[in-house]
């Protein structure tokens, strides 16, 4: 029996890596070629989108899609260069074999890039909207394929995971252009309810950062333990500052404004009673009341 020496093999291992030199040449050429049109046609189609849309996110998701197509297509067509005899259908089946490993090691990839695409598609809040989700509040910066980021009401970036927030109730403050906001107040149970709540209708309706309309309504909630309860209703500009804002100065102005009027706003009292354990015979105590 003839023994094969290494050289041997080595040699024909070499002469076959020579043979198939030009298609693997010709195989990375055409590859190279759809990548470079990967990059013009996601230019391309952020410019097209661009004409039609002026949503950046939009712009970015058509790019990443004609990217990702033409680089697909370019795979295809340099492993057909070098398998000539590879079809379609074989390709689609590999594919599909091999998917559901990539499947399952990147999942969490995945879903973020399904989510994402369905949040620039359906469009629940768009880039500059101020939004809560997942104990996080604030104003949105940018929604990319993988997560979205916002920016914290103290300057701190936040970048949570698309499939989290696809997958969670979403609070979005400003969806419309004014909100409602409500302010609780109290007064004595001796003070006159009509007038109370007249002085404080007036004092909210002079605050700069209360809308004219929809008006200011005050209505009385329930009765506590020492105050009759005001729930004061008023409107603003959605925008989280602006509540801010307002809420200071209506607070503020009922203040000013019941005081002004003699009009007592009540805090609560406890009864304190002090025994002497001492004089167990005795039955004398003393009784003071202070404030809670």
């Amino acid at each position: 029996m003839p023994t094969v020496s290494l050289m041997d093999v080595l040699q024909k291992y070499s002469n076959a890596f020579l043979e198939m030199l030009p298609t693997l040449v010709i195989a990375a050429l055409v590859f190279g070629a759809f990548m470079m049109l990967a990059k013009l046609g996601k230019k391309a189609a952020r410019n097209i989108v661009g004409r039609m849309l002026d949503d950046s996110s939009l712009q970015s998701l058509a790019g990443t899609i004609a990217s990702v197509l033409l680089t697909v297509i370019g795979i295809f067509a340099a492993a057909t260069i070098v398998f000539p005899g590879l079809e379609a259908g074989d390709l689609v089946g590999v594919l599909g074999l091999s998917s559901v490993a990539i499947g399952f090691a990147f999942k969490d990839i995945f879903q973020n890039f399904l989510a994402g695409i369905l949040l620039l598609l359906q469009r629940p809040f768009i880039v500059g909207d101020q939004i809560t989700v997942g104990g996080h509040e604030g104003t949105v910066r940018s929604i990319d394929i993988r997560s979205t980021t916002m920016r914290s009401y103290n300057g701190v970036d936040i970048v949570i995971p698309n499939s989290d927030i696809y997958t969670s109730s979403v609070t979005v403050q400003t969806s419309e252009p004014k909100r409602r906001s409500i302010f609780s107040t109290g007064i004595g149970y001796g003070e006159d309810i009509d007038q109370a709540r007249e002085v404080i209708r007036k004092a909210v309706e002079g605050c700069e950062a209360v809308l004219d309309a929809p008006s200011v309504d005050v209505l009385v909630t329930g009765h506590g333990d020492s105050s009759v309860n005001f729930d004061i209703f008023y409107w603003t500009d959605s925008q989280k500052r602006s509540e801010v804002l307002a809420r200071d100065q209506v607070a503020t102005a009922i203040k000013y404004a019941l005081d002004e009027a003699d009009i007592e706003i009540p805090y609560p009292y406890r009864s304190v009673e002090f025994f002497d354990k001492t004089e167990r015979a005795s039955s004398t105590s003393t009784r003071a009341e202070v404030p809670a």
